[in-house]
């Protein structure tokens, strides 16, 4: 197993965690042009509904890697803003299935171009193999940690 040595700023966290908040400032800021009032952290709870609508609180939870306090907020908010409804489940009245509202339906297409389009900005000048070695650099950082 290689012993690594890193100087200050080339720590795999530090640059993953730049490139994550350079993302999501210019999906951010597309959201802003568009004049669209949602956040990206909604986005990220909204992409996982638009795979399967009806989601408990605890899979989103579990789905976006956030703690229960920030998904209720979340939630909370999104919920004000007419874009999901939270549900009691048929079979367990404790647990809330949260479900998308016709206007959080309607921000899947629009937004997912955007998401695209910032995907497009952070890769470019990058070839398709460098993307894909990237990709799987990553995928094993993760898998080794997990």
């Amino acid at each position: 197993m290689p012993t690594n040595q890193f100087k200050r700023g080339e720590l795999y966290s530090v640059i993953t965690g730049m490139a994550t908040t350079a993302i999501a400032r210019r999906l951010q800021k597309y959201f802003r042009q568009a004049a669209l009032e949602i956040t990206v952290e909604q986005w990220s709870i909204l992409v996982h509904l638009w795979k399967e609508n009806g989601l408990s609180q605890q899979d989103l939870c579990n789905r976006t890697f956030r703690d229960k306090p920030s998904v209720t907020r979340l939630l909370d908010n999104m919920e004000k803003q007419g874009l999901v409804k939270r549900v009691s489940s048929k079979t367990d009245k404790r647990i809330n299935k949260i479900e998308l509202t016709a206007a959080g339906h309607q921000l899947k297409d629009q937004t997912t171009e955007m998401a695209n389009q910032t995907l497009n900005d952070g890769l470019e000048g990058l070839t398709k193999e460098e993307i894909e070695i990237g990709k799987k650099v990553l995928q094993q950082v993760y898998d080794n940690l997990k």
